[in-house]
């Protein structure tokens, strides 16, 4: 399974907003340049973001984006899907009786991928906008970890396993 860009960077773009939006709307350019994402693809993301009800726009001078809802109430899960990033690891089509095997069937890994995507979605489901931007997301031990020092930007890793 490989995340995309896609969802990468709209998830660090409503970090971006939610953590610079206090003090009002903020522009597409300025998370652009913070982020080093191309304002272009922003513009696609955010009309995603905005139909999923993820953003609101606010028009003229001053005006910008403001998250729809308070970051406590915003699952890094929705954000993703919002931009209509499927969150699976499996090559099939998720509830689909047919498999990915050339023939129809599920591959002999089906059930440990698609368990893996599962997994994947509960934890995204279980992590919010505040969490990420007060540094509370939780390890694999369950243990609050240190402050995380992620970086914002091209560089971050991308999830991947095997199909």
């Amino acid at each position: 399974m490989k995340l995309s860009t896609k969802g990468r960077y709209a998830v660090m773009a409503m970090v971006d907003l939610a953590r610079q939006s206090r003090e009002g709307p903020v522009t597409l350019a300025d998370i652009a340049e913070r982020q080093d994402i191309s304002l272009s693809y922003l513009e696609q993301l955010f009309g995603k973001l905005k139909k999923g009800a993820q953003v609101k726009s606010v028009r003229g001078p001053g005006g910008g984006y403001l998250l729809a809802r308070d970051a406590g109430e915003m699952r890094i899960s929705d954000i993703i899907m919002a931009v209509d990033e499927p969150i699976k690891a499996t090559r099939c089509v998720p509830g689909s009786p047919e498999g990915c095997s050339l023939d129809g069937s599920r591959c002999l890994t089906h059930d440990l991928w698609e368990e893996l995507g599962n997994q994947i979605y509960l934890f995204l489901s279980s992590i919010t906008l505040a969490d990420v931007i007060e540094n509370r997301v939780l390890g694999a031990s369950g243990i609050l970890r240190a402050p995380l020092r992620v970086p914002i930007g091209r560089d971050n890793p991308v999830i991947q396993a095997a199909e």
